[in-house]
Parts: C-alpha cells; sequence; structure tokens
C-alpha cells in the first residue's frame, strides 16, 4: 500500500503533472484545453495524461472525436486540494523563503 502511494506522490512530484491534476480537479477536459490551461505543448500533455490514467489517477471518455479527461477520485481532488491550499495559504502569510533542499 505504501508503495502505491510513493507512485502516486512520485507522479505527482512532477510540477507540469501536479499542474494537469489540479487543473482536473476543477474540471474535466480534453487535451487541446488543459495544454491551453497548463501552457504546455500539446504532445506533453499528453504524455503526462497517458502517466497519469495508467497510475489511476486520471481517467478519460470519449465524447465524439474528443477524449474527455477527468479525475473520477474524490480522494485525489481533496489531496491535491489541500496541498496546494496550504502551500498558498503559508506563501500568502510568510515572507518570501525557499524550500528547503534536504538532499543536499
Amino acid at each position: 500500500m505504501l508503495a502505491e502511494a510513493a507512485a502516486a506522490f512520485g507522479l505527482l512530484a512532477s510540477s507540469a503533472r501536479l499542474h494537469i491534476v489540479w487543473v482536473l480537479a476543477q474540471g474535466e477536459s480534453d487535451v487541446t484545453g488543459l495544454a491551453e490551461r497548463v501552457g504546455g505543448a500539446l504532445p506533453a500533455v499528453s504524455q503526462h495524461l497517458t502517466k497519469l490514467k495508467l497510475a489511476g489517477l486520471v481517467r478519460s471518455r470519449r465524447e465524439g472525436r474528443r477524449q474527455v479527461y477527468f479525475v473520477d477520485d474524490p480522494d485525489v481532488v481533496t489531496v491535491v486540494r489541500l496541498m496546494v491550499g496550504q502551500l498558498a495559504d503559508r506563501a500568502a502569510h510568510a515572507p518570501a523563503r525557499r524550500v528547503r533542499d534536504i538532499t543536499a
């Protein structure tokens, strides 16, 4: 169980994938709309979506010729919203500071 959680957090460690999940937590979108909203190149966003789908963090359905992506697991949405919300609150109430690199 912990290995699965670590793998999911590992995927979300990519700021691009976290941004995609954050946007999808606000509502579903196709790859073109996602690329526009996250400011990424269409092929790169598509590759990130494939990884997120394989991990079960994102799902999709076909609507005509479009593939629409969404986060179906409310717990994933909760975790992402909580983390981003906490960091936004900290940034709003604290002087600018850098996250310490614990690998050094």
